[in-house]
């Protein structure tokens, strides 16, 4: 009762002598400092949202031109060439300023104006010299004077002490390219994939393409383009108590969270360089949630969210994150999910299995949300859940390198992450934060919102500073002081139909199905790394991608067209484009491989081939000259207009027998692994594009350690993952030799 009396500031009661009020001085205290904190956030966004805004220059350098104008108009200069006379000619309530007040306010009017124009011109030079890429073609330690000259007015133009997203209105808009590049390499990416008749019917739907339907759709496209502009330690688990790790990483995550709101992360770049990436997708982390639709999905993001939604054993609960208008200590943390844990309370009928609905089909999804949570107590413990900052899963289970096979429990482990029992993680959160009972710990994040790397940078953060900044006292508690007065997590309530629970159990059925044929094989390569292909003077990633190329040919005979994802954010709101690794100079080289009569000079020359075609595929899908966003985009359009496209229509159809995928580490000087090797991450994956190929996730962890995540379809007769797996390491041995660096 206590908890719920200081629920409410006031409570009155009637009786004859008449009416009596009750004031909670607590209650009042705690509505007074969640007030004051909500308004010191919006000042704080406001202040950040006016120095961003005026990026690269500072609301200092207003201070300086201002100075500047006054000091002349003292000196009687004029600077402005007779513009502020103008300006004080129409300066309104004339007759009440003296004639000095007069020229001080148009001075700095006039000086604001200049001081605007100034820094739209500075936003367009950096913005124009941000489009140049010529610097990405040239060889690896050779610079031409051309980019030291660009380079340099990068330097001046970029600006001081940028914030997270200053750089956001100087980042050049995605190019569109031109249909006839689009098509030139685009039959280029399929040409080893068909035969001879096959291609040739393909060379005439796309020159039919090219001249008929698509120089129409290339106006629409660019017309719109005008206006628009899973981690965890693999060796070392820094606690076995579950609410003391879920204590120090919900307090890491929001320490995370505060830097974003005040905008304290530094603009990421393009590694060694000044070269900065879109933040765009930063906005929408924390307090976003995926909304089913009938036909289209929306994602909702609020403001600001004071809460969490946790889920043990079937039940929900909202578990507050400040008190007295401060953010919760990891002690405390950890006590409001120890009080979770010792919960004996059941779920209630419908509400085990309820988070289900969000990793089944989306149609039942939306319209039980609609039907069953529009009202009511489901609509408040609903809202509960979908406007959280995030979701944190206390799992029933324990993971990780456990029992006789460490390599099969790491490949539990991953599934674990990647789907657990399908009604145990809220698919539709940005992300769900995920503890289980043996203090291991990883996270299960949605797409539609970002890419992985911005998921990425938020667990490195969050690792690194559970491990070697908040650490753990000798028991394995959370070190810190608590408050015992901070009121218990609110177990949410819902009135769950029959009708309602049997939607549950068949989204929870599809799910199950889908979740039981994904064959997953995670292992970490330890022979070699980094350091040793950058010996072969080679990129680390075309080196993995032509390996994985050769174990393909070597477990299914034949090619496929394969996905690699490469970011486009040096563009403003870029995302993703495809790099086409199966090309016409890989096939060479696995063809190569595959002949006992190629010598091995012969190997490697061909070797050197295929990886710079690689490369010169990467560096066109980072700066806007892919293929497949223009595709999809045409697609797109053609269907807005309600026009159909035979070319469009097979190309989109075309399966993706390889998905492909690099975790970048983009913070590893957070980790000593020089100190501490342990504390490494296994990295991230995900399941397979097509019924009948492979995911492939990979992760370059320091100069010796690779970790790769390989999934197919189990009901699949083509495809085995640790099959895959075997003939992936294979192929990284194999490609080493051919430069006589085997390691030591």
């Amino acid at each position: 009762m206590a908890e719920a009396h200081q629920a409410v500031a006031f409570q009155f009661t009637v009786s004859p002598e008449g009416i009596n009020v009750h004031l909670s001085h607590v209650a009042l205290k705690q509505v007074y400092l969640s007030g004051l904190h909500s308004w010191k956030k919006r000042l704080g966004r406001l202040r950040n949202s006016f120095v961003t805004g005026v990026y690269p220059a500072s609301p200092a350098s207003w201070v300086f031109v201002a100075g500047t104008i006054l000091l002349a108009q003292f000196w009687r200069l004029d600077p402005s060439m007779g513009l502020i006379g103008k300006i004080q000619e129409h300066l309104p309530g004339r007759g009440y300023l003296s004639e000095p007040t007069q020229a001080a306010l148009c001075a700095l009017a006039f000086a604001t104006v200049l001081w605007l124009a100034l820094i739209l011109t500075m936003r367009s030079i950096l913005k124009l010299l941000l489009s140049y890429h010529g610097w990405m073609y040239e060889a690896h330690g050779k610079m031409s004077h051309t980019t030291k000259v660009w380079l340099a007015l990068v330097k001046i133009f970029a600006g001081r002490k940028p914030m997270l997203y200053s750089y956001q209105a100087c980042l050049p808009r995605l190019p569109v390219p031109t249909i006839h590049d689009t098509m030139q390499r685009y039959l280029e990416s399929v040409r080893p994939l068909l035969s001879d008749l096959q291609f040739q019917r393909m060379a005439a739907l796309a020159r039919d393409f090219e001249h008929s339907l698509g120089p129409r759709l290339q106006w629409y496209l660019k017309l719109k383009s005008w206006w628009a502009s899973n981690y965890d330690f693999l060796y070392v688990t820094p606690t076995p108590i579950p609410a003391a790790r879920a204590g120090n990483a919900v307090y890491a995550i929001l320490l995370y969270r505060r830097l974003l709101s005040q905008e304290q992360i530094k603009p990421l770049m393009v590694p060694g360089t000044l070269i900065p990436l879109c933040t765009a997708q930063w906005d929408r982390v924390f307090n976003t949630t995926r909304l089913p639709g009938e036909g289209q999905d929306c994602i909702q993001h609020v403001s600001d969210s004071k809460h969490i939604a946790v889920l043990h054993a079937g039940r929900f609960y909202r578990l507050r994150l400040y008190h007295s208008g401060r953010l919760l200590r990891p002690r405390e943390l950890q006590a409001q999910f120890q009080h979770i844990l010792d919960d004996p309370t059941p779920p209630v009928p419908g509400e085990e299995h309820l988070a289900a609905l969000t990793a089944g089909d989306r149609e039942p999804w939306a319209r039980a949300r609609r039907t069953y949570f529009g009202s009511g107590k489901n609509q408040q413990s609903l809202e509960a859940v979908e406007r959280a900052a995030f979701f944190v899963t206390l799992d029933t289970t324990e993971q990780g390198l456990t029992g006789p096979d460490p390599g099969r429990a790491l490949d539990r482990y991953a599934k674990a992450l990647l789907h657990g029992q399908c009604h145990d993680r809220w698919f539709d959160k940005s992300f769900t934060l995920i503890i289980f009972q043996n203090g291991k710990l990883g996270v299960n994040a949605e797409h539609s919102w970002a890419d992985a790397p911005i998921v990425g940078h938020l667990f490195e953060y969050m690792l690194a500073t559970d491990a070697f900044q908040l650490g753990y006292d000798v028991n394995g508690h959370c070190k810190g002081e608590m408050d015992p007065d901070i009121p218990p997590p609110q177990k949410l309530q819902w009135e769950i139909p029959e009708e309602c629970q049997q939607v549950i159990q068949g989204s929870l059925r599809v799910a199950q199905a889908l979740a039981d044929d994904i064959d997953f094989h995670t292992f970490p390569f330890k022979q070699f790394g980094k350091g040793l292909i950058k010996k072969c003077h080679t990129s680390p990633d075309a080196f993995i991608q032509i390996a994985i190329q050769l174990a393909h040919y070597r477990d299914k005979g034949k090619f496929c067209l394969t996905y690699e994802a490469s970011m486009t954010r040096l563009f403003r709101e870029g995302r993703t484009e495809t790099v086409r690794s199966c090309s016409i100079e890989s096939c060479n080289f696995v063809r190569a491989m595959m002949d006992p009569a190629q010598n091995p000079q012969q190997r490697l020359a061909l070797f050197r081939v295929a990886t710079e075609k690689h490369q010169a595929l990467y560096r066109r899908a980072m700066t806007g000259a892919g293929i497949d966003r223009h595709l999809f985009c045409l697609y797109v359009v053609s269907k807005y207009l309600g026009v159909d496209s035979p070319f469009l229509k097979e190309v989109l159809a075309e399966p993706w027998g390889l998905s492909t995928s690099q975790t970048p580490v983009q913070q590893i000087e957070l980790f000593d692994l020089k100190n501490h090797p342990d504390y490494i991450s296994c990295g991230g994956g995900f399941g397979p594009v097509d019924d009948n190929g492979y995911g492939v996730s990979y992760i370059i962890i320091g100069e010796d350690l690779l970790t790769f995540h390989v999934s197919c379809k189990i009901s699949s007769p083509q495809t085995d993952a640790h099959r895959f797996g075997a003939h992936i390491r294979s192929a990284l041995l194999d490609l080493l030799a051919l430069f006589s660096l085997g390691p030591k």
